[in-house]
């Protein structure tokens, strides 16, 4: 097996190349003056190939489809998106939109396909390859299980996102929670863990991404209100558009916790390890 690394996840493909000792390919990327994208991969393409490349923009997933189509004379091509962009969109939400994800996911043409967290694993069948969601909330759990905190609690925003604070919690003896929203009146809701008092505790608050962080910053306030010791926010996906990080500072965040899906200085937990588990098996 040799591994490309595409232009949005460099970092991460040195990691798992790295972790399961195979050959890193090369590639050269650049922009014509008219704006179109040039791709080259500069070693040689043979055997099984592993292209791995989050689609952060654009322009991400078109050097995608390109790698694609350099490596069209391996033998077998396997497709790792840590992250997928358009993903959210998985569904029309109002008359004469495109199902966006549908349309990403059919144009990639790989034997195998590998997505981290996606948005909604249903967009998995929209892939005309055999395709897997991997999870990397395990590998931020056992980051937080050695961070030294004090009598930690990993918490989910809502009962929708209970599994990842599961997830990240499992065999390492971390408690977990769901925040709960009680409507007292029109005008009055209350958030706070459904099950466990959070006075006295660090709080991990987790979820698949943190965008615009507004709803993040809320939460922080408010545990850091319920008498939480310390507020960190985790995620697999650090997109942080406009100021998402300066609001959570804002709210009082101690600290924040993303892996490599997207290449950010806050990746501090990588999700080399996961891909590499997934296709060394391929």
């Amino acid at each position: 097996m040799k591994i490309i690394g595409g232009p949005a996840s460099q970092l991460l493909s040195g990691r798992v190349a790295e972790e399961i000792k195979v050959e890193l390919l090369v590639s050269e990327i650049k922009k014509f003056p008219d704006g179109e994208l040039y791709t080259r991969v500069l070693d040689e393409i043979s055997g099984s190939i592993t292209i791995i490349q989050s689609t952060v923009t654009d322009s991400d997933f078109i050097a995608l489809l390109q790698l694609i189509d350099a490596s069209c004379d391996a033998s077998h091509i396997t497709v790792v998106i840590p992250y997928m962009g358009y993903a959210r969109q998985d569904k029309k939400f109002k008359e004469g939109e495109p199902i966006s994800a549908r349309a990403i996911a059919g144009a990639v043409k790989a034997d195998t396909v590998y997505t981290i967290n996606i948005h909604n694993e249903s967009i998995l069948d929209y892939f005309d390859a055999k395709a897997v969601n991997l999870d990397a909330t395990p590998v931020i759990g056992k980051y937080i299980k050695n961070m030294g905190l004090v009598n930690p609690i990993i918490i989910a925003p809502d009962d929708g996102a209970i599994r990842l604070a599961m997830n990240a919690s499992n065999d390492l003896g971390l408690d977990y929670d769901f925040l709960d929203k009680t409507r007292l009146s029109g005008e009055t809701v209350t958030i706070r863990p459904k099950n466990v008092a959070v006075k006295g505790r660090d709080v991990i608050i987790i979820d698949d991404i943190i965008s615009t962080g507004g709803t993040m910053a809320e939460t922080i306030s408010l545990l850091r209100k319920q008498g939480a010791h310390e507020v960190y926010t985790a995620c697999v996906h650090p997109v942080f558009s406009s100021n998402a990080m300066l609001r959570l500072y804002k709210a009082g965040v101690k600290g924040i916790i993303a892996t490599d899906t997207i290449e950010k200085g806050v990746s501090m937990v990588s999700a080399a390890p996961v891909i590499a588990t997934a296709i060394k098996k391929i």
